[in-house]
């Protein structure tokens, strides 16, 4: 479950609601690019702007669509513990395969703090756990590799979500302990590979999946080789939908040009203007996906 090639799903939605009708078409979409699991509720699918509701919802729909053909591993994170323990404890109920958890933003904790916080959801929800470490989003403040460390000893910590952009944190983590680790960002997925990442929870894979899943199956068969010409085609296009604009306002902008979804963003989230939208526009066509 915690291997290869799996998708921080969108949120679409119409009129300002989220269209459950298009979700089920992308779970569909999954299942047959082979995608190894669904992250549907992360930074991707506009968790921070869903409510707790729609959070809870969202994460149902996805699993009643996957149907266990595909596991689901559930964004269910918060800065507050109690609220990442309600929605772990409700992605548990429905029927969740993991929890993707991110450190807790905004309140900055100590290293003390994070270790705290995510023992406690450990403890409190019996479902294997995903560490997510994105300092870029939490002020800064970010799990250092011997936090990680004690946190892979508790049983159902498994594995993290590497976004820190440093090979240096990412090789100290496994050199300290034996957690899977996976790629956070999508350019640097066999970077990471070569120092025994195992995947990549991956944006690009909204739109190629069949292509980041050909990488990541070549990765863990050991041939880099032939992993290295799938990443330098994915290269460009990874980038961009990382560099245009903040995540997710690039994929949501190419899934509408390719017609797989709405561009629809909720405030504070706004759409590309038309100057970047020509520049991801070429992007797409010289990736051969337009014409």
């Amino acid at each position: 479950m915690f291997s290869g090639s799996m998708v921080a799903l969108i949120t679409p939605f119409h009129d300002g609601e989220v269209n459950y009708e298009t979700l089920d078409e992308l779970v569909e979409f999954h299942i047959e690019s082979g995608t190894d699991a669904l992250v549907p509720v992360g930074t991707t699918g506009e968790s921070p702007t869903l409510t707790h509701e729609e959070h809870k919802r969202v994460i149902e729909w996805v699993v009643r669509s996957a149907n266990g053909q595909i596991p689901v591993i559930a964004g269910t994170g918060s800065n507050s513990t109690a609220e990442a323990i309600e929605l772990t404890a409700a992605a548990k109920k429905v029927g969740a395969d993991g929890s993707l958890q991110v450190a807790p933003y905004y309140n900055k904790p100590t290293q003390e703090g994070f270790y705290e916080h995510f023992k406690a959801i450990a403890e409190e929800v019996d479902i294997p756990l995903v560490l997510y470490n994105i300092p870029g989003r939490c002020g800064g403040s970010g799990l250092m590799p011997e936090t990680i460390a004690r946190l892979n000893e508790i049983e159902n910590i498994v594995a993290v979500k590497e976004a820190t952009g440093s090979m240096d944190q990412a090789s100290e983590i496994a050199m300290r302990c034996d957690i899977t680790i996976l790629s956070g960002d999508d350019s640097l997925t066999l970077p990471l590979a070569s120092i025994g990442a195992k995947g990549v929870i991956s944006v690009v894979a909204n739109i190629v999946p069949a292509d980041v899943k050909a990488m990541t199956d070549l990765i863990l068969e050991g041939d880099f080789v032939s992993a290295r010409r799938w990443h330098r085609k994915l290269f460009a296009l990874a980038k961009n939908l990382l560099s245009l604009a903040t995540n997710p306002i690039p994929i949501k902008s190419a899934m509408a040009m390719l017609d797989m979804a709405s561009d629809e963003l909720r405030l504070p989230l706004t759409p590309l203007d038309e100057v970047k939208n020509t520049q991801l526009r070429k992007t797409l066509t010289d990736y051969g996906l337009l014409t």
